[in-house]
């Protein structure tokens, strides 16, 4: 988005409005910050349930006889092996191992696929797959983002709120799974993922459809989230975020992300690049950090060794969870041990951190 560009909105943009959100720009859409309160609505998701409208990300539908051979060349794992009916996370990297973005890919079909890039960086992956495109390949490339809304339910009472609203047995639906069903009505992409640590579903319907579902399932209980506390949740359980953790001058092996990467296969264009990093193995590596002191880190504040710049924050914030301030930060990997104490200027001032074991929080950990 240019400067004169105007911000995009969703369908639910109105629907905010009146429920008092506070909108800012995000990855060039005019999104809902906060509602009661970022931290109010961080501990909603984490006792109850919580709701996000997470429309701007984008819905590309790739098809064709070569879809599958054509996204193993582009996509970080395996795309053969991803069986029907299930989602698979996962960077897509350019040639030199560098992330343009990480992505979730579900199979709807033997030879269709649903990939949901970062809302910011959708004409990246776009341009990508059009750069790696063969003329006259039995690959078919649609962008559908504007034909359809997706909202997150997140939260322990997530699936039992959902099943108000479909006949769907949502209980039997395992994790990384997705499956087509009616919801309220509306042909629905139900998907068992999400972006809070927390168990819920992502569901993608007909844009037209989206502000009734959503209505009833705040009149059922669940509570409107903004991205602020989006940010909150997923760095208390050690998600990155594009733009901040990662970008393209950053790889996979840095990143912590190696789980999601199979570089030894044939015709996976970065997969040279990215077995000489992995073999070489990275000289600095992202990590977890909790304040010692008192102190919220921020994206792009220094990491210290004494007096020494080792190393940038990416993220940092409060944890209503856990009660304390936590952040996320490149440092060499000397430094990377948990336990490992560092120092972070904040805002002029010094205050010591340890490094912790990602993620912070978990569902089976708890607090």
């Amino acid at each position: 988005m240019t400067e004169t560009e105007e911000p995009k909105r969703t369908p639910l943009y109105e629907t905010h409005l009146t429920l008092g959100a506070r909108m800012a720009p995000f990855g060039g859409w005019e999104m809902p910050i906060q509602y009661a309160g970022i931290l109010e609505e961080s501990r909603a998701v984490r006792s109850r349930a919580g709701l996000f409208d997470v429309s701007h990300m984008g819905r590309v539908n790739i098809s064709g006889p070569d879809a599958t051979a054509f996204l193993d060349s582009v996509f970080s794992s395996d795309v053969p092996g991803l069986r029907l009916g299930r989602a698979r996370y996962g960077v897509i990297c350019n040639e030199r191992g560098g992330i343009i973005d990480d992505c979730i890919l579900y199979r709807r079909a033997d030879d269709r696929f649903l990939l949901v890039p970062n809302a910011g960086n959708t004409t990246a992956v776009l341009d990508w797959l059009a750069r790696q495109t063969r003329t006259g390949a039995g690959v078919a490339i649609e962008e559908v983002t504007a034909a359809f809304a997706m909202i997150a339910l997140q939260g322990p009472e997530a699936t039992e709120m959902l099943s108000e609203f479909t006949h769907l047995d949502l209980a039997s639906v395992r994790p990384f799974r997705a499956v087509e069903a009616e919801v309220d009505g509306a042909p629905s992409l139900l998907a068992r993922t999400g972006y809070t640590g927390e168990d819920g579903f992502e569901i993608i319907l007909p844009s037209d459809r989206v502000v009734a579902l959503w209505q009833r399932l705040v009149g059922q209980g669940a509570s409107p989230a903004g991205l602020g506390a989006r940010d909150v949740l997923r760095l208390e359980a050690g998600l990155l975020l594009h733009g901040n953790d990662m970008d393209d001058t950053m790889n996979p092996y840095e990143a912590g992300l190696d789980r999601f990467v199979d570089p030894d296969r044939d015709g996976y264009v970065p997969g040279k690049a990215l077995r000489r990093i992995r073999d070489d193995g990275p000289s600095r590596v992202l990590v977890g950090f909790t304040m010692l002191g008192r102190g919220i880190a921020r994206h792009g504040q220094r990491i210290l060794d004494g007096s020494d710049e080792i190393g940038t924050v990416t993220s940092g914030s409060v944890s209503p969870t856990l009660d304390t301030n936590i952040g996320m930060g490149y440092v060499p990997t000397g430094f990377s041990a948990p336990g490992s104490r560092l120092t972070i200027d904040v805002r002029g001032r010094t205050v010591e951190a340890e490094v912790t074991a990602l993620p912070f929080y978990s569902r089976k950990k708890g607090r």
